[in-house]
């Protein structure tokens, strides 16, 4: 399926940080997107993401993180089935899972605060797919993990916004996408 802004449509999740330090998870069922298995003269479909938004917004206004907020993180949302949502601190993610190396990386984000009211806090975006190429999601579920690595002295919320299509695939396309987005 080529880019057509008629078959977008928008998907969204969030995760709040908290001022300690931990990895947490936030789950989004695509299950009523995604059709993995063709039956009969029915293809497979999978859920095209073309373009990811990140926000990391103040906790407690909503609004820009506070030039002075402390700590650090990184978040990805990452095509993954299996692990349970979990607030930050009640999740434990392996080493490596939010890299540009792993095969279900979506998109990624790293975060780490100025510090000082004159510093900006520093949202920097290293992986997302693109509208040429997107990212075809055959699972039921992609998560939005992240896991903060210095305390942050203000909670913040990290949300994502999905542009995504639904795109019909050919058996030999589906069988390597249910290959590489297997653990």
């Amino acid at each position: 399926m080529a880019y057509n802004t008629k078959g977008v449509f928008y998907l969204d999740t969030s995760i709040a940080t908290t001022t300690g330090a931990g990895d947490g998870i936030a789950t989004l069922d695509l299950s009523s997107y995604v059709q993995p298995i063709a039956r009969g003269r029915t293809k497979g479909q999978g859920l095209a993401i073309y373009k990811v938004w990140w926000d990391i917004a103040d906790a407690g206004s909503n609004g820009p993180v506070d030039a002075a907020t402390t700590g650090t993180f990184r978040a990805g949302l990452i095509s993954f089935t299996g692990l349970p949502a979990a607030a930050v601190g009640g999740a434990s993610l392996t080493n490596e899972i939010i890299a540009a190396d792993n095969d279900l990386m979506i998109s990624g984000v790293d975060f780490w605060g100025g510090g000082t009211a004159a510093g900006d806090p520093h949202p920097n975006v290293w992986l997302e797919p693109s509208t040429e190429v997107p990212y075809i999601v055959v699972r039921d579920q992609v998560a939005l993990m992240v896991s903060v690595t210095t305390a942050m002295n203000n909670a913040a919320n990290v949300n994502v916004r999905l542009e995504c299509g639904i795109m019909t695939l050919d058996s030999a396309t589906l069988n390597q996408l249910l290959r590489t987005q297997t653990v």
